[in-house]
């Protein structure tokens, strides 16, 4: 329950933080889609742990291997299965917390659900299990380049520290050449000083990761209840750590009245038409415009700090949670390849949902 992804292009994830490890399952990917190995790694290796000292010091290679649904270089349209085995658990680290429900974790619920929890590294709720979504991600992304689509996150904000350039007037290729993935090397040198020294301090701190989706043509989405953008904010909040999320102008919207608000259409020297802006964030009515598609992604502070909360444990009593392990004090740098993979696998599902919409004419 709860671990399977999408319609058409639809993925199930398994495994547990501590586990043997992680993995997905792919069903619906057509066909020919050129699996290219080294893409797949690299989109890992942006997501595994230990890339810096603001981040998790567990040391993860993130390896996958590829089980089913690949030949000679590309996909069979049968269910494609990636595995990428845990190799640094330290179970140990855990312990203290096996009968203890730790502060804004899901320590507390999953125990009240099942009546069971895998306390050590928090099992199945571990942001962990994000690694599944970014190899899935990447075959999606894959897919989508051979379709002209690119889908690209920064981090925007660390704490009250934001990117105040608009997105377009940014040199994207700044994005992994610096620890925290801001695409302004002046901002991200702010971004890791805060960072570390939230870290020193045994704390954490939260931030915003922005994502572009640019290619993307008129038509993809669903009226009523499979908006675009609602698939969007579904598949970001099941994000762990995930607080909020807002497309195109978001909650600054409702400072503006509706003659400035709204996109005026034109058509280009081509005959193509476009807005004149892009408040809608590439969507109206449910359904992609060709426009940019942008929005935010809110992390709040990772839950695990290194200092000592009251809690209860399962018994109802005061006790002390220390924080133990080797935790991010900051999510959003390792976020940004999740924000895009997820991202990427809701526009892989609609654009193979909508070629069933319609009568072909070709």
């Amino acid at each position: 329950m709860g671990s399977i992804y999408g319609k058409i292009f639809r993925i199930s994830t398994f495994g547990e933080s501590h586990g043997a490890g992680i993995g997905v399952v792919i069903d619906g990917c057509p066909a020919g889609v050129t699996f290219d190995s080294d893409f797949v790694q690299k989109e890992l290796s942006r997501r595994k742990p230990g890339q810096s000292r603001i981040t998790t010091q567990r040391k993860e290679g993130d390896e996958f291997e590829v089980l089913s649904g690949v030949f000679e270089g590309k996909t069979t349209g049968t269910p494609i299965a990636l595995f990428i085995r845990n190799e640094d658990q330290r179970s140990k680290d855990y312990a203290h917390i096996a009968d203890r429900f730790r502060p804004s974790h899901a320590d507390f619920t999953y125990e009240e659900k099942y009546g069971i929890r895998d306390y050590r590294g928090g099992g199945r709720s571990s942001a962990r299990e994000t690694a599944a979504r970014v190899a899935a991600g990447a075959l999606a992304k894959l897919m989508l380049a051979e379709l002209g689509v690119s889908v690209s996150a920064f981090v925007s904000q660390v704490g009250a520290i934001k990117v105040v350039k608009p997105y377009q007037e940014l040199d994207w290729s700044q994005i992994e050449e610096n620890p925290v993935r801001c695409a302004d090397p002046e901002v991200a040198q702010q971004m890791f000083d805060y960072i570390d020294q939230v870290r020193k301090n045994g704390d954490s701190v939260g931030g915003v990761v922005f994502c572009v989706a640019k290619g993307v043509p008129a038509g993809w989405g669903e009226p009523v209840f499979d908006k675009l953008h609602a698939e969007l904010g579904k598949a970001m909040l099941s994000i762990n750590a995930v607080k909020g999320f807002e497309y195109g102008s978001g909650f600054d919207g409702v400072s503006m009245l509706g003659s400035a608000h709204n996109d005026l259409f034109y058509k280009d020297e081509s005959g193509v038409i476009h807005t004149r802006t892009n408040r809608s964030g590439g969507i109206q009515g449910g359904i992609s415009n060709g426009e940019d598609i942008y929005f935010r992604v809110a992390f709040k502070p990772v839950a695990t700090i290194m200092q000592d909360q009251e809690s209860l444990n399962k018994a109802g009593e005061t006790v002390i949670v220390s924080g133990k392990g080797r935790h991010d004090p900051c999510v959003v740098p390792r976020a940004v390849p999740i924000v895009e993979a997820m991202a990427a696998l809701v526009l892989a599902d609609f654009y193979l949902r909508n070629k069933s919409s319609k009568l072909s004419r070709d």
